[in-house]
């Protein structure tokens, strides 16, 4: 009777040991599996709209891709094609252009020309507008548009608002 009482604590014993260290190989292999605090901050890019100038463009970094920052002047605003407008990002009054700044067809990072108001995208001769629209192929579309929401006079990429949903739903970005 004495054996049993001995080997059965022991058993519980064993039990209890190898419980905790399996919950604590769950926990460290989950751990593991997180992204890296890094990851995680370069989800989302805060961009103060109002210190953009007209016309100049400005290039941002989102999730390692360049991002394409462009205040429309007036005469850009007063000459767009409906196409052009529904590209269009509105804040507190100015039009924006906001895009993934890689040419659709291979990748390129396309150039812009303040004096023409376009891109050319060296690779093979392809060209956007000041909206981001194609003008002369090999792009297939013209250039896509993150995830954005609007706070106030701040863009913050990475997270779908509704300007964004509706963007997306018309069929303007992928």
């Amino acid at each position: 009777m004495e054996n049993n009482s001995r080997r059965g604590f022991m058993g519980k014993a064993f039990g209890a040991v190898a419980a905790v260290g399996a919950i604590g190989s769950l926990f460290a292999m989950k751990k593991s599996w997180d992204p890296l605090p890094s990851v995680r901050s370069a989800g989302f890019t805060t961009l103060d709209l109002s210190v953009y100038k007209e016309n100049e463009l400005i290039t941002e970094k989102w999730r390692g891709k360049p991002i394409f920052v462009l205040k429309k002047t007036a005469d850009m605003v007063a000459s767009q094609t409906e196409s052009q407008k529904a590209r269009d990002i509105e804040v507190n009054g100015s039009h924006y252009m906001i895009a993934i700044g890689l040419c659709t067809h291979l990748g390129c990072i396309p150039a812009y020309n303040a004096s023409n108001k376009g891109f050319l995208c060296a690779c093979h001769g392809g060209q956007f507008d000041f909206a981001g629209d194609v003008t002369k192929v090999p792009p297939p579309r013209g250039f896509d548009i993150p995830p954005f929401k609007i706070e106030g006079n701040t863009l913050v990429l990475g997270e779908a608002g509704p300007e964004y949903t509706k963007m997306k739903e018309s069929g303007v970005t992928l």
